[in-house]
């Protein structure tokens, strides 16, 4: 059985580049079990977070492929090298009074945040690992879940595999005293 690997790609922050990563994927029936994709810290590239399954020989062919489309500038198998991964979840859970201090506690236990409230419904965001987020789930299921939608997985090098911001020639935090 296949697994899931974390691919980041940083690409120029343009029109239609999301749609070429994806038709990529589908037009070689590879599948995307979640992306997420927002701008870096400078505004000219975006972070492109790719999940999915696959052997070691699919994921190299994968990165090849997505190495070749024009914007793309770096992609990294995450699933490789060291890596900080995160995920959020939002659950809406069913909860009666009867089983309010037991859900209650799983929520503090698990670290998760409660959201809103409303006549026997609690929102509840839960962050962490990918099985942290699991692990909630199957923790508050008996209560019933009525939605659940999760981010998608984000992931970060632990080096500086991918430093995409201008290196700035003075500090602008720096204040002068000069007289």
């Amino acid at each position: 059985m296949p697994i899931n690997h974390t691919i980041s790609v940083l690409v120029t922050n343009e029109m239609g580049v999301l749609s070429r990563i994806v038709d990529l994927f589908s037009g070689r029936g590879y599948n995307i079990e979640s992306l997420t994709v927002a701008p870096t810290v400078d505004d000219i590239y975006s972070r492109v977070t790719i999940v999915t399954p696959g052997d070691n020989d699919a994921i190299e062919q994968i990165c090849k492929q997505l190495n070749r489309l024009i914007p793309v500038i770096k992609v990294a198998n995450l699933s490789i090298g060291e890596a900080i991964e995160y995920e959020i979840g939002l659950l809406k859970v069913a909860v009666q009074d009867e089983n309010r201090a037991e859900f209650m506690n799983i929520v503090a236990q698990a670290g998760a945040k409660i959201m809103d409230v409303a006549e026997k419904t609690y929102t509840v965001k839960i962050d962490g690992t990918e099985k942290d987020v699991q692990t909630f789930v199957e923790l508050v299921r008996p209560f019933g879940i009525k939605e659940f939608v999760r981010s998608g997985k984000v992931a970060i090098t632990k080096n500086n595999q991918f430093q995409t911001f201008k290196k700035q020639k003075e500090n602008p935090l720096k204040i002068s005293l000069k007289g």
